[in-house]
């Protein structure tokens, strides 16, 4: 599965959904329904369980990587051929080992975390990061085709 370090191809989109979410554990479950909500007129072809668990992964990740006085920002994006997914976040440091050319580090198997970049590179049809005015994106884009209106 090819994976690009650098912004995410422009595509035209079919629908747009934006949070903000706070920067708590509690913004997973949040993220969640709301990936799940908007892919809910999604087509078959675009999977929804995974879209929702790599969601999860990356904004566990920027609740638990970054300084917690400012929202994480939550961008679902229906497009043509499927969906992205943005988290955004407030640290301009790009994520570790997420877009990288390979070998990639493998995670300990020892260790209880340290597989959700893992996840998200494997699961995802692309996957990155790109600065912004306040920080970084980290997202990735699962193939689908979203169901005509």
């Amino acid at each position: 599965m090819p994976h690009s370090p650098g912004t995410a191809p422009a595509a035209e989109a079919t629908g747009l959904w934006r949070i903000a979410l706070p920067h708590t554990t509690a913004a997973v479950p949040i993220a969640r329904a709301l990936v799940r909500t908007a892919l809910a007129d999604v087509d078959k072809g675009a999977d929804c369980d995974t879209a929702e668990l790599l969601t999860a992964e990356l904004v566990a990740n920027a609740v638990e990587h970054t300084d917690g006085a400012t929202p994480i920002e939550l961008a679902v994006e229906l497009l043509p051929e499927g969906c992205r997914v943005e988290v955004h976040d407030p640290d301009p440091s790009p994520p570790g080992d997420l877009a990288g050319p390979p070998p990639h580090r493998m995670p300990d198997p020892w260790q209880e975390n340290g597989r959700g970049l893992l996840l998200v590179r494997t699961l995802s049809a692309a996957c990155g990061h790109r600065p912004t005015a306040r920080g970084k994106a980290v997202w990735f884009r699962l193939l689908g085709a979203p169901a005509q209106a």
